[in-house]
């Protein structure tokens, strides 16, 4: 295992002069109010070669160096720009984690050769941060506590993967004791024990430190020396399946964009295929020659492995974020597709006849969903889903298409062959004339238009419902009823006369 440790000693004064137009001040810091007091947070190199410190009150500040710039510290802005640091570092490896306050930790393994060897891939880093306006140390380590304390502590800055543990022994030792990373009160209290660095705590019997320090010590030490491997919590889960593109320039055109996208669901259907899956959600990942990080995400309607698709389904998100403004700044220099979702997806039947020209299928339903979902969100693309509800209105549920497969083809209930192929979400009220209360209508007035009846089927009862707080409150009795134009409606009379009301309402609930 590999793990590059990247230390930002000046991060805090780097997010704002980076930022910064024209000439740097003389010296910069920053401060915020510490008990009562005014006190400085960090410094600029500048600050730092005029004597100035963290923790040094503003008033002694000024009075040392009258030309001082401040602001003040903003931790959570600090803490924001170390994440999206721990995105940027994702063009290097998937596992990139953020170390706060002020570093970064990615897992390298098996991948420094892509970029010419682990000490091209820690010059390559610090180059680029540096260009970016970070002031960065980075180092490599076989574990990730050994890397990071490398990088803050010691001017090694790569030790080698067949290192002894008697070498990394005699590496740490020569840490001091905050490498360990412990809280601040156990440190203290291994300095009034006269415990300095790690070398102190090498010497001497383990038991003893633990019972006096904590397991936690010992815990930390043994990560410190690469006896055990403490694991990193990367911001995003590595996929499975992801397919890369470098270009030495970067890619500002949405033409260029889009081809390479293609170039990349080409790479990726045969790691799909391979692995017998389909990709059910992709993630494309732009990284822009400033550091900038840009995502798009697309879902499919079903499992997806057909690179001529994927291409489509990814140009129609492309266009769709382009219309909103896609920032190609400068330019983007890596390109990354990821199957973030798969799911298990067997081998297309090969048909001897072809199907005829014109005809729909599944697949053409499945790639006309997948275009709304790219253009509109896939929840926003709804089919209809019939409910087992007493009530008419609440029998069918708009759900999104992608999720989940429609309900089978089955045979027809006697129930349902007599619903509407139109239904109404309310009940629209009617003038209807009847020859007695119960019977069914002879004429009935909607939307202003006089219908007279030539032929009814019915009634169909439903009870009012007696449980929870059903709309309903009277007797329901249905008819499918046909005007002389051919027109066919269904009808219901609301309330049994005598029984339930003297004055039965009338409505029109569904076309068919």
């Amino acid at each position: 295992m590999r793990f590059l440790s990247v230390f930002l000693p000046r991060l805090a004064t780097d997010r704002l002069l980076r930022r910064r137009r024209g000439a740097a001040p003389e010296a910069f810091a920053l401060y915020a109010r510490l008990k009562g007091a005014e006190r400085l947070t960090a410094v600029d190199a500048r600050a730092q070669k005029r004597g100035l410190a963290p923790g040094m009150a503003v008033a002694d500040a000024r009075a040392r160096c009258p030309a001082l710039a401040l602001a003040e510290a903003n931790p959570k802005a600090e803490a924001a720009l170390v994440t999206g640091l721990a995105d940027w570092g994702r063009r290097f490896t998937p596992l990139a984690a953020p170390d706060p306050p002020d570093g970064l930790l990615l897992d390298v393994t098996g991948a420094a050769h892509i970029f010419g060897g682990e000490a091209a891939l820690l010059g390559d880093i610090e180059s680029r941060l540096r260009a970016l306006g970070f002031t960065a140390r980075a180092a490599i380590a076989p574990g990730p506590a050994l890397a990071r304390a490398l990088a803050r502590f010691s001017d090694t800055r790569l030790v080698a993967a067949q290192a002894r543990q008697e070498e990394l022994d005699r590496l740490a030792a020569s840490f001091p004791i905050d490498a360990l990373g412990l809280e601040a009160e156990t440190l203290a209290g291994m300095r009034r024990a006269g415990l300095r660095d790690i070398g102190d705590l090498l010497e001497r019997p383990r038991a003893p430190l633990a019972a006096r320090f904590g397991a936690q010590a010992l815990t930390r030490l043994d990560a410190l020396t690469c006896r055990i491997r403490d694991p990193i919590t990367p911001r995003f889960e590595a996929p499975a399946f992801i397919a890369e593109r470098r270009f030495p320039d970067g890619l500002t055109r949405q033409e260029d964009l889009a081809a390479t996208l293609t170039r990349l669901a080409g790479d990726l259907c045969p790691m799909l295929e391979r692995a017998g899956v389909g990709a059910r959600r992709l993630e494309a990942v732009f990284y822009r020659v400033d550091g900038a990080v840009k995502r798009i995400a697309a879902g499919t309607s079903r499992p997806l492995r057909d690179p001529a698709r994927l291409a489509a389904l990814l140009a129609e998100r492309l266009s769709a974020v382009a219309e909103e403004g896609l920032d190609t700044g400068y330019g983007f220099d890596v390109l990354q597709l990821a199957a973030t979702e798969v799911e298990s997806a067997a081998a297309p039947q090969t048909a001897f006849v072809a199907p005829p020209r014109g005809g729909g299928s599944d697949e053409d339903l499945g790639d006309l969903l997948d275009r709304l979902g790219a253009r509109l969100g896939l929840r926003r693309v709804l089919r209809l889903h019939p409910e087992a509800a007493h009530l008419p209105e609440f029998a069918v549920a708009a759900v999104p298409a992608a999720f989940g497969a429609p309900p089978p083809h089955t045979e027809k209930s006697a129930e349902s062959a007599m619903r509407p192929l139109r239904l109404f979400e309310r009940p629209e009220p009617i003038e209807a004339i009847a020859l007695f209360p119960d019977g069914p209508p002879l004429k009935f007035r909607w939307r202003r238009v006089l219908r007279e009846i030539v032929a009814f089927e019915g009634p169909e009862r439903i009870a009012a419902p007696w449980w929870g707080d059903a709309p309903q409150q009277f007797t329901r009795d249905y008819f499918h009823a046909q005007d002389k134009n051919g027109q066919l409606f269904w009808l219901f009379r609301e309330g049994l006369y005598g029984r339930e009301t003297d004055d039965p309402r009338w409505f029109v609930h569904g076309l068919s």
